[in-house]
């Protein structure tokens, strides 16, 4: 009997301890799953942060057909006496697209102008949380704030397919549009950053 039990108990315990086993792995797996690099975020998130990513990156090659346009509105209209507005009218809608990334890609890469001289002897979690705190209350209400403004605006130039008023051409509605991808994406960017949970290097 006392053989039968120290068995039970024995085989109990190994069943128990393979069972805390494959939890423990499953919950690395999926942490690695859901969160690498600099934080962990949710996949929704992640899938946001690719997303945001891969529009920002799309958005720097607009600069190539942007100075291309510019540069043929001159030969254009002296030399060939014709189409240097839709060359202008083209460069003002790949400009719009392009400042309306570029916000987002600064603070990607945090680039932009900051004073930090201060924040520079912050600890990189206090860093961290500032960061946070700047987005939620600051770049989230606002983003939401111009898409919600400009609703009326922005729905009744699609709605009309709005012109350009010199030229007289189409595609002034998509300068509008512009508005709604740069707040969109401060708007994605400003949640990604929120929610990163990283762990910062307290140092």
């Amino acid at each position: 009997m006392r053989f039968d039990e120290r068995n039970r108990g024995g085989v109990a315990r190994a069943t128990q301890q393979w069972c805390s086993a494959q939890l423990r792995n499953r919950v690395l797996w999926y942490r690695g799953r859901v969160g690498e690099g600099d934080g962990d975020l949710t996949i929704l998130l992640r899938g946001l942060d690719r997303l945001i990513g891969r529009a920002v990156a799309a958005a720097k090659w607009l600069a190539l057909p942007l100075i291309t346009l510019l540069f043929l509105q001159w030969p254009l209209r002296d030399l060939f006496r014709g189409y240097s507005r839709e060359a202008n009218d083209l460069g003002q809608v790949a400009f719009a697209f392009f400042v309306a990334l570029s916000v987002t890609a600064a603070t990607r890469a945090r680039t932009h102008l900051a004073a930090d001289l201060l924040a520079r002897q912050y600890s990189a979690r206090t860093r961290q949380c500032l960061d946070r705190l700047g987005a939620a209350a600051g770049l989230l209400p606002w983003a939401l704030f111009v898409l919600m403004a400009s609703k009326g605006t922005v729905v009744s130039s699609i709605r009309d397919v709005e012109s350009f008023q010199d030229s007289g051409n189409p595609g002034y509605f998509l300068i509008k549009v512009a508005l709604w991808v740069m707040a969109a994406a401060i708007l994605g960017q400003s949640l990604v950053d929120i929610f990163r949970t990283g762990k910062a290097d307290d140092k």
